[in-house]
C-alpha cells in the first residue's frame, strides 16, 4: 500500500490537539497544496477564510454548538465563491446575470468540497490531525455576517487541524458493496437486515470508545438524525437566495439574453 492510500484509510476525526501552533511553512505548503485541487471547468469559485481573532472563532463554536472549535490550532472556513469572477465578468464588459444560476453555485459546492478534502489529505500526510466543520451551517445566515461575507458567496463547511492529542479507534463504515452499483442504482428490499452487522459493528465502536462516548446503532442514528432536522438548516436555500443567488428553478429568464 502506498503512503497516500493509507493516509486515506487512516483518516478519522480529531478534536482533540496539542497546545502547539502550525508552522507558518507548512500552513503556507498546505493551502498551495490545496490551491491545486481539481476546480469545475476551471472557474475555481470557492475561497477559504482563516480564523485567527479569537472571538470570532468563539462565535462560529456557538453556532456550531462544538465549544472545542475554540481549542482548534487552525480554523478555515471554506467558501462558495461567485463573487470574484462576477466581478472579473463585469469589468470585461458582461451586463447580464448568468453568474447567479444554480449551475455556478454548484459548482462552487463542488470547488470548496474538493479543496477542502485536498487540504485535509495533505495535512494528514505531514503528521497532522483535521475535523470537519458541517455544523457552521446550523445558522448560515449568522455565518454571512459574521465573516461579512458579501454577495454571491456562502459559507459551506469549516475544518479545523492541528497537531493530534487524541488517537481515536477508525469509525466503521457501510460495506462498500452496498454503495456500489453497476450501471444503475443498487437498491436493497430491507436495509434493517442489511445492515444488521454493521449496526452490531457501530455500537461495539461507541462502547469501546474513550471520549465523546455513545452507544447507539448506525440506523438509529439515521432516524434520529431525519427525525429531529433543524429549523434553520431547512432554511438554507433561503439564505442562498439572500446572498444574490438565483434558486428560482421555473425562471428560464437568464438564460434567454
Amino acid at each position: 500500500m502506498n503512503s497516500t492510500i493509507e493516509t486515506i484509510q487512516n483518516h478519522r476525526s480529531i478534536r482533540f490537539f496539542k497546545d502547539q501552533k502550525v508552522e507558518e511553512e507548512k500552513r503556507s505548503l498546505l493551502l498551495e497544496t490545496m490551491n491545486r485541487a481539481a476546480t469545475s471547468t476551471g472557474m475555481q469559485t470557492a475561497s477559504v477564510i482563516r480564523i485567527t481573532d479569537g472571538s470570532i472563532k468563539q462565535e462560529i463554536a456557538k453556532i456550531a454548538n462544538q465549544p472545542y472549535i475554540n481549542h482548534v490550532p487552525e480554523l478555515m472556513i471554506f467558501v462558495v465563491d461567485l463573487y470574484r469572477n462576477s466581478q472579473i465578468a463585469k469589468a470585461k464588459g458582461y451586463t447580464g446575470e448568468k453568474y447567479r444560476s444554480m449551475d455556478n453555485f454548484f459548482q462552487g459546492v463542488a470547488d470548496a468540497y474538493i479543496q477542502a478534502q485536498t487540504f485535509t489529505i495533505a495535512a494528514e500526510s505531514l503528521g497532522f490531525g483535521a475535523v470537519y466543520f458541517g455544523s457552521i451551517l446550523n445558522d448560515s445566515a449568522k455565518m454571512i455576517e459574521l465573516l461579512q461575507l458579501p454577495s454571491l458567496t456562502f459559507p459551506i463547511v469549516g475544518l479545523g487541524y492541528g497537531y493530534p492529542n487524541d488517537n481515536p479507534e477508525l469509525k466503521p463504515r457501510i460495506p462498500v458493496e452496498y454503495k456500489v452499483g453497476e450501471n444503475t442504482y443498487s437498491a436493497y428490499s430491507d436495509y434493517l437486515e442489511l445492515l444488521k452487522e454493521y449496526d452490531t459493528e457501530m455500537t461495539q465502536y461507541y462502547d469501546t470508545r474513550e471520549k465523546n462516548q455513545r452507544s447507539d446503532s448506525f440506523t438509529d442514528q439515521v432516524k434520529d438524525k431525519i427525525e429531529s432536522g433543524k429549523m434553520l438548516r431547512s432554511k438554507m436555500m433561503q439564505v442562498v437566495k439572500t446572498q444574490g443567488f438565483d434558486v428560482m428553478l421555473e425562471k428560464e429568464e437568464m438564460f434567454e439574453e
